[in-house]
């Protein structure tokens, strides 16, 4: 018998099927590219990969999932700015640590949230936009996807970097908080690229300004947020993570995996769609900048006064 174990712990990882839990609804950017993990890990290794949406409380019921997970590699989450950085801060009781219980794997994407207004708002920079925030405190009114959302919370921190007053609309999604931008009935919204560049491209809606530090290949003409305002930057991620105690050896196979597949030319196109960039990083990175993130979005969350519950 414990030459069978010895044999068993033995082999060579992985040994059986891997569960890729996304905490979000299958179709969000989270859900694709653990769709593309899951193949790419299956045709290298052998081992069947299967995608489970686990969806609710912002991310936070597939992330306790995988935290209480045995930690052998076999169960990984699509962990996001939401589920890891933010939530902890923005929840009264969260039944997870989101440093403690994980091992970072790779940060997969950072993908720049788009300052968007109607083109009837007389303005067509930062600067201007401020000015005209200024010039009427209270009065404009900026919509988002929902309370505790990224475009919320993007433009929490607006407010508090250029000292303005806004008015938060918070909405059931971003489909009916761009609607009803279109029609005139918000001023302007904080958006994830690929739900507003169609728009944009076709002047129903102004792009102002791109939140993350540097300019976007997707949008080149649109300054940076942190032109305005230095220091500021709002970011969408994504990353992989595998419950606290993970072997090193395991995190770092599937590091290398990850690596791999997001040089491969046939990925390039999906982030040019998403408006979204690579950023190779060591699972130590990873820790490193979430660490950073949790500490930004606990001081927005703290001075806003955001809450969800």
């Amino acid at each position: 018998m414990s030459a069978l174990c010895v044999c068993a712990h033995a082999q060579p990882y992985p040994a059986k099927a891997i569960r890729f839990i996304v905490p979000f609804p299958a179709g969000g950017i989270a859900d694709v590219f653990a769709r593309v993990y899951a193949q790419k890990f299956s045709d290298a290794w052998g081992q069947s990969v299967v995608v489970e949406n686990r969806a609710g409380a912002g991310g936070n019921i597939g992330a306790e999932l995988v935290a209480k997970a045995p930690p052998d590699g076999y169960t990984l989450l699509m962990g996001s700015i939401g589920t890891h950085s933010v939530n902890i801060s923005l929840f009264s009781k969260l039944a997870y640590d989101p440093v403690k219980d994980f091992a970072p794997v790779a940060l997969v994407i950072r993908s720049d949230n788009l300052l968007v207004v109607h083109p009837s708002l007389p303005v067509k920079t930062p600067q201007q936009l401020i000015a005209l925030a200024r010039a009427r405190p209270g009065q404009l009114v900026y919509a988002s996807a929902g309370s505790g959302t990224a475009g919320h919370l993007a433009g929490e921190l607006f407010k508090l970097s250029a000292k303005v007053d806004l008015v938060h609309v918070p909405y059931k999604g971003n489909v009916p908080a761009i609607t009803d931008l279109m029609g005139g009935q918000t001023s302007m919204t904080f958006a994830t690229m690929p739900t507003v560049l169609p728009q944009v491209k076709g002047g129903r809606l102004r792009a102002i300004a791109v939140t993350g530090a540097r300019r976007t290949e997707a949008l080149p003409e649109v300054p940076a947020m942190a032109e305005a305002l230095p220091g500021f930057d709002v970011t969408n991620w994504i990353a992989v993570f595998a419950p606290a105690g993970t072997p090193v050896e395991i995190v770092a196979k599937i590091n290398a995996e990850i690596m791999r597949i997001m040089r491969l030319p046939e990925i390039q196109p999906r982030l040019a769609n998403e408006g979204a960039q690579f950023t190779p990083t060591t699972p130590d990175e990873l820790a490193v900048f979430q660490k950073i993130e949790i500490a930004k979005w606990s001081r927005v969350i703290r001075e806003s006064g955001v809450r969800v519950d």
